[in-house]
């Protein structure tokens, strides 16, 4: 009979004599007392070895034996081998529909992708010539979501075909999205504004494109509360500068052509509120004090105003304490500008309140909670009400592609070592690698797959030891993506020198299949297509560019 295996284990077969055996009819011992043995057989006549031989026989007497072993181990190999391949493609299936829900997870990469469908059109917002090239997509459900022209459309990523279109108006922003390059891209809904100044609309927009909540603006708002933006979570969020303008104490900086020194030791604070899309109702309201800033983090560095604008100007020797920018994920709204650098959780939790401005920064965990690099070189994890869970030293990272397998590793660096901890912050491992920079590109089970300075680093997360590396610093970019189908790993490098897609094993460091996008010449050095990259939708690849969208597979 057999036992099921552990999981990933091989089956056991146990083998059972049979019972003592009825007396064979001719008078012989039935079966277990025969003095023949079971390979005994006639020397001559059919079965004999020589011309005209056939198949070996038992005798007569030991056949219904032989049947009765024979039979059964014929018939349980059959049924092992069948439940074997069974199972199999049981944990395949598990696998394939695991990675659907995974950041960065691909069905299948065993095998070069192609292009299988392509829609053209204007992906993401307008953008003026002096924009940097940028495509901002969200992940929505089991769908690829974007604004075009004046509409908001979502696309099937496994046929392209159109799922649905939400018709916005003149100048429509919508949010959480995420440039696929830099940031997380994936929402649970989209919250939009459009329409003529005096008569903006905001609405909520579901993964199945239906509107849940929509409301006329009061034009008046922005004056009294701030600008508004798309939130987190089917939120509004508006920002503005409060307090006197005489606030502002900018005596301490200096500006030369090569830039600002000193800093800025006072000015005004800033307030965010968050409101409901469809009442109004005020769901929130933090105020970030101005605390001192280096000159340098106080001359408009971010892209774009909070108010919209673009930053065209070169602010490099010019001081601007007022304006501010920001970004916003589904898990934080993320606040630039000169002495209010901090980030603020869909629910109004405040971070970076106590951190002196560039020093710092905060991480959006998938598996819930956040990651706050402190300026004294530690990590403090803490949950969604902002409590501490546990800390590290040295700055935090997770895999930007996981294949959603227990348990979770993270992993940390200094400049002196490298760490592997547990979500609580729990430390599983360090060992003497140096170097703050490094990106956890991909973990696959134990494994994971790690960009430095130096190049690729195959690495075992039970123990630290490096398993691979390459050193090709100059052919790895540093906006490399990854993607896993818990089997392999491809890496998109959309910036440095070598192929678009690359897909290696993470065990080995050996690559399996490389090739250019389509429609693209081989790699041609820094910044070639930088208005194009990769996301996983679904456990499908999609190349998104400002003119279109590829479906590979």
């Amino acid at each position: 009979m057999t036992r099921d295996p552990e999981p990933g284990g091989a089956f056991v077969f146990d083998l059972v004599d049979d019972a003592e055996g009825p007396a064979d009819p001719s008078g012989g011992a039935g079966a277990g007392g025969s003095d023949d043995g079971p390979g005994d057989r006639a020397a001559d006549g059919p079965g004999a070895e020589g011309e005209g031989a056939g198949p070996v026989q038992p005798p007569a007497r030991d056949r219904g034996r032989y049947l009765r072993v024979v039979g059964p181990v014929a018939a349980l190999l059959a049924v092992v081998l069948g439940t074997g391949l069974a199972v199999e493609g049981v944990r395949d299936g598990a696998r394939m529909e695991r990675v659907r829900e995974v950041p960065g997870g691909v069905v299948d990469l065993s095998v070069p992708l192609e292009q299988t469908w392509e829609w053209r059109g204007d992906v993401g917002p307008e953008q003026t010539a002096d924009d940097w090239p940028m495509t901002v997509v969200a992940v929505l459900g089991g769908s690829i979501v974007f604004p075009s022209d004046e509409d908001v459309v979502a696309l099937d990523p496994a046929s392209g075909d159109l799922l649905w279109t939400v018709p916005l108006g003149d100048n429509p922003i919508c949010g959480p999205l995420g440039a696929v390059h830099w940031g997380e891209v994936t929402a649970r809904r989209l919250t939009c504004v459009a329409g003529p100044p005096l008569a903006r609309v905001a609405r909520v927009i579901e993964a199945d494109g239906t509107v849940s909540a929509e409301r006329t603006l009061d034009a008046a708002d922005d004056a009294r509360y701030g600008s508004v933006r798309p939130g987190p979570d089917g939120l509004l969020v508006r920002a503005r500068r409060v307090g006197p303008p005489d606030a502002v104490d900018v005596s301490a900086a200096r500006c030369t052509d090569d830039g600002c020194t000193g800093t800025v030791e006072d000015g005004r604070d800033l307030t965010l509120r968050a409101e409901e899309v469809g009442t109004g109702e005020v769901r929130w309201t933090v105020t970030v004090p101005f605390r001192p800033t280096g000159a340098d983090l106080c001359t408009g560095w971010y892209e774009s105003s909070w108010s919209g604008g673009n930053q065209n100007r070169t602010y490099d020797s010019t001081i601007d304490a007022e304006s501010f920018g920001g970004t916003v994920t589904d898990g934080l709204v993320q606040l630039q500008g000169c002495g209010v650098e901090s980030a603020v959780t869909p629910d109004g939790v405040v971070f970076g309140l106590d951190q002196d401005p560039g020093t710092w920064g905060v991480t959006d965990l998938r598996g819930g909670g956040y990651a706050v690099f402190e300026g004294d070189g530690r990590t403090v994890l803490r949950d969604a009400a902002g409590d501490v869970v546990g800390e590290t030293e040295g700055y935090l990272t997770q895999a930007t592609a996981d294949d959603g397998t227990a348990p979770e590793v993270l992993l940390t660096t200094t400049e002196e070592e490298r760490s592997a901890v547990e979500p609580d912050g729990t430390t599983l491992w360090t060992d003497d690698t140096a170097g703050v920079w490094q990106l956890f590109l991909a973990r696959v089970g134990r494994t994971a797959v790690v960009q430095t300075m130096a190049g690729l680093e195959g690495l075992d997360l039970r123990t630290g030891e490096t398993l691979w590396e390459t050193v090709d610093s100059e052919q790895v970019g540093f906006g490399v993506r990854a993607f896993t189908d818990g089997r392999f790993v491809m890496l998109s490098d959309m910036f440095g020198g070598g192929p678009a897609m690359r897909v290696v094993d993470p065990v080995s460091g050996d690559v399996l299949w490389e090739r250019a996008l389509p429609g693209a010449d081989v790699r041609t050095g820094p910044w070639a297509d930088p208005d194009s990259a990769l996301v996983a939708v679904a456990g499908h690849v999609v190349q998104i560019t400002a003119g279109g969208v590829r479906g590979l597979g």
